[in-house]
């Protein structure tokens, strides 16, 4: 288990306006096993109990937090940008990895599909600020606070949250809210980014939003 640094200079209060929820790749391709033959086998059952028994309740509830604080949320997915995948990155070419425009395997899980007027970013690299307009938006939405929450831990929240912060956001990244495919691999990670981000947990994010809506 990984211990919570008792302080962090990137534990500041959220502020209402400036504060948002980015939920990274929370599709069917990762977490339906229709989709990805890897989902059956025995390595990844620890990442799908992590998933369906912690992170996705979690991020429920952070979502629920986030719209009744009426506070910015935003969700990646890896999609490309034609049925044909030729706009794709090359690694993603090299790795024969596409996930058509439109297609279902591309959709983001029933449940934590996108509100109304909650926006949506499909990207065909691990890091969604090199392959979308993100941080164009979050400044247009006058964003400080970003909350990080997704999969996989050590790939594509990973470099969310490092690119984040060396943009100038100060980022909060919610550790049992995410995961990746061994909790080996998950420790080692938020122990390599502790210094980018404020790690925290969902419980303690829930009531500063609470706070906020307050």
């Amino acid at each position: 288990m990984f211990s919570l640094p008792h302080r962090s200079p990137r534990d500041l209060p959220f502020v209402a306006d400036h504060t948002a929820l980015l939920l990274v790749d929370m599709q069917r391709a990762w977490l339906e096993p229709q989709f990805d033959p890897h989902l059956q086998d025995a390595d990844a059952q620890y990442f799908l109990q992590r998933t369906r028994t912690q992170v996705i309740p979690n991020q429920q509830k952070l979502l629920a937090a986030m719209r009744g604080a009426r506070q910015n949320v935003l969700h990646t997915l890896i999609e490309s940008l034609t049925a044909d995948g030729r706009d794709r990155s090359l690694d993603h070419k090299l790795s024969d990895m596409h996930l058509p425009k439109g297609s279902p395997q591309a959709a983001i899980i029933d449940e934590l599909a996108a509100g109304e007027n909650e926006i949506i970013l499909p990207k065909t690299s691990s890091g969604v600020f090199n392959s979308t307009n993100i941080d164009y938006v979050l400044r247009n939405l006058q964003t400080r606070h970003l909350i990080i929450a997704g999969i996989v831990t050590d790939q594509c929240v990973d470099m969310a949250v490092r690119d984040a912060a060396d943009r100038g956001y100060l980022v909060t990244l919610v550790e049992d809210a995410c995961a990746t495919y061994s909790e080996a691999r998950h420790l080692a990670c938020l122990n390599a980014i502790k210094g980018y981000c404020w790690i925290t947990d969902t419980r303690t994010v829930l009531d500063r939003l609470h706070e906020l809506a307050a």
